[in-house]
């Protein structure tokens, strides 16, 4: 076995390669940036060299700087992770070259599968279902709107070397072909250095169904199920499970099988990951396959048993597998979620600065419950602008998928994280819906279910009396303690009364005499016993009411306490009933009107600015173009307008909110 290893990655697949390359007795070496010199990998590896400045072409992806590291420790091998080069046949072949080991697949397996128009030519030739298309590289856009018109619409425009969303778009008439091949263009230059770009049939209602494979060197390969990826935003997965819920026995064969006469088509060796999309009546078509670790592994992992990081690690010593196809079997259920620097209720827009607040529920494990944590940043580190926004993989597995279900929700309220904008509000909120509990998924579920963007969860009645009963308790905490302003509480709060609003809804309590427990009977002579956890100063209230444990999220404001609970974001006041009764003549403070100016929607570079002072713009009409973590996002006019003023111009950095330009009506 490999005496150490170089880790050519960053972020939280760096901390799950070194954690398992530990366990097996394998010394590690990570790579950083300007950007990562205190990053969780490098303090975790047993060695650290640094390869250049921030911005990944500089340093990640600089292939003589990563061969260099090697020399300099004696790393006699390299995992690539996810991304950056993981799927570079360069890189492979320069490592192969200098004598240092690749953990990962051939060469020549990279490039045939690493290319898109390639990979699906073969995949025909193995018997594998493909997706209807244009095999070809693209010219231009009057060449691909040509292209999507004999195929049909809707098409999707792809990168060839394309990967975690970056490149792809759907089109759905002449217009949007033209614009969307630009994006698609443009993305995978940047992300990539390739900008070949092909044209494929998109699938209605679609679910991303993956099979994971894994083949030695002797011509041995087995698959490990599937994983369903369909909960999706901008073709980037958010949610993913395995088992998934709507394959049926003989289907996961046929996939399995097929994936496998791909690897061995290819000869292929290590991980690997064959992708499909599948149709409601479970025809399945060949998407890519992926030549390394997915970001998804780890729920095959719970369900399988297998380490796929030690895997790769021995397959890539020569050893055999040590599995037979028929001694693999999927046992229980796991689901992930992967938490991103992204703010949901601004489109997933992402989201930099600094963890002033990170706190990860506490793994276990046991026979009934799995929670597991992969991340690669602690509380007080950056999320920076120069890489992808993940802050960590929720994952837990459970026998069953409604437990698993559940045992995440659970796992999600326990998440603190203050600083950055973060999605765990959003995927705390999947957990809940019933179309995601029933299975019923496709990769247009997000955009199906928030049709104008998220803006929170609703809860039902019971849960908002439980939450309106904690935030109650938790004032008469502050108050018995002298934390309130007793010029606005009474001198006996154990005989008060008090009343908790939220939104537009109102709970009045009464609070008998207890020298032992702490109970709120509700205006309508209920008894609610409340026993909690939450200390002033803490973020988070774990409490038990009439029995039910429940962990909310809670923060000080004017009045009571910020609470959030399972994707919902409210304001809970605490008043006397006098002054609750004076609250409806309130007049609402009205936000201030905006729509003279096109802001800076996230932290991000001006990529081009496409009006000028003067010009009539129309509804829809594109503005400026804004890069964040690799992606564009092109910002449209609202209304028809004039442009009165210009802020900021191609290659302006900005900070979110700032003034890209300004508008005067016509």
């Amino acid at each position: 076995m490999f005496s150490k290893i170089l880790i050519a990655n960053r972020g939280e697949i760096a901390c799950r390669v070194v954690k398992t390359a530990r366990r097996m007795g394998i010394a590690t070496v990570a790579v950083y940036s300007d950007a990562d010199a205190d990053a969780l990998h490098v303090r975790m590896a047993d060695e650290a060299v640094h390869i250049g400045t921030a911005p990944a072409s500089q340093s990640y992806l600089d292939i003589e700087k990563i061969i260099a590291a090697c020399r300099q420790t004696g790393a006699v091998a390299v995992h690539p992770g996810y991304g950056f080069l993981s799927e570079n046949p360069v890189f492979a072949e320069r490592l192969r070259q200098e004598g240092i080991y690749f953990i990962g697949p051939p060469v020549k397996a990279i490039e045939a599968m690493g290319d898109k128009i390639t990979s699906k030519k073969l995949a025909a030739e193995a018997g594998v279902s493909t997706v209807p298309g244009h095999m070809g590289l693209v010219a231009d856009a009057t060449e691909a709107a040509r292209i999507a018109k004999s195929i049909g619409y809707p098409v999707m425009i792809k990168a060839s070397a394309g990967g975690g969303g970056k490149g792809m778009r759907i089109a759905r008439s002449d217009a949007e072909v033209e614009e969307a091949f630009e994006r698609s263009k443009s993305e995978a230059a940047s992300s990539f250095g390739d900008d070949r770009i092909f044209i494929e049939k998109y699938i209605e209602d679609p679910r991303h169904i993956e099979i994971q494979v894994l083949a030695d060197a002797l011509g041995n390969c087995i698959h490990l199920g599937e994983r369903e990826c369909s909960i999706q935003r901008r073709n980037q997965k958010v949610i993913e499970e395995a088992p998934s819920p709507f394959l049926d026995a003989q289907t996961r064969e046929k996939m399995g099988a097929q994936a496998v006469a791909l690897a061995k088509a290819v000869n292929y060796v290590s991980a690997g990951t064959v992708e499909f999309i599948v149709d409601k009546d479970r025809n399945f078509y060949f998407l890519e396959m992926n030549t390394r670790l997915q970001v998804e592994h780890p729920v095959t992992e719970l369900v399988t048993g297998l380490d796929l990081v030690e895997e790769m690690l021995r397959i890539a010593d020569g050893q055999p597998l040590r599995w037979r196809q028929d001694e693999i079997a999927l046992n229980g259920w796991s689901i992930e979620a992967r938490v991103y620097a992204e703010d949901p209720y601004r489109n997933f827009l992402p989201s930099t600065g600094r963890l002033r607040r990170y706190r990860p529920p506490t793994e276990e494990a046991s026979a009934q419950l799995v929670v597991r944590n992969d991340t690669g940043v602690f509380e007080g580190a950056d999320i920076s602008p120069y890489y992808d926004p993940m802050i960590a993989k929720l994952v837990t597995w459970a026998p069953t998928r409604a437990e698993a279900i559940d045992g995440l929700a659970e796992a999600l309220d326990r998440f603190d994280i203050d600083g950055v904008g973060n999605n765990v509000p959003f995927v705390a909120s999947v957990m809940q819906q019933p179309r995601f509990r029933e299975g019923r998924l496709s990769t247009n579920y997000i955009a199906e279910e928030f049709p104008d963007g998220f803006a929170g969860a609703e809860l039902d009645d019971e849960t908002l009396l439980t939450l309106a009963a904690l935030a109650c308790r938790a004032s008469y905490q502050l108050e018995t303690r002298g934390f309130l302003d007793p010029a606005v509480t009474t001198n006996d709060y154990k005989s008060a009364e008090r009343s908790v609003i939220i939104g537009s809804r109102r709970w009045d309590f009464s609070i008998p005499k207890s020298d032992e427990s702490f109970v709120l009977m509700t205006d309508n002579g209920q008894p609610l016993l409340i026993e909690d956890g939450w200390q002033p100063g803490a973020s988070l209230a774990a409490a038990e009411i009439d029995g039910k444990a429940i962990t909310v999220r809670m923060d000080r404001v004017t009045s009571g306490f910020r609470m959030r609970y399972r994707g919902a974001d409210m304001v809970a006041k605490v008043l006397m009933p006098h002054v609750a009764d004076l609250m409806v003549h309130m007049i609402e403070k009205t936000p201030p009107d905006m729509s003279r100016f096109l802001l800076c929607p996230m932290p991000g570079q001006i990529v081009r600015v496409d009006v000028a002072e003067g010009d009539v713009v129309e509804e829809g009409q594109a503005l400026a173009i804004v890069e964040a973590m690799k992606m564009e996002n092109v910002l449209r006019a609202e209304r028809r307008a004039k442009v009165t003023k210009l802020n900021a111009v191609a290659g302006d950095v900005l900070a979110v909110d700032a003034v890209i330009m300004e508008f005067e009506a016509v």
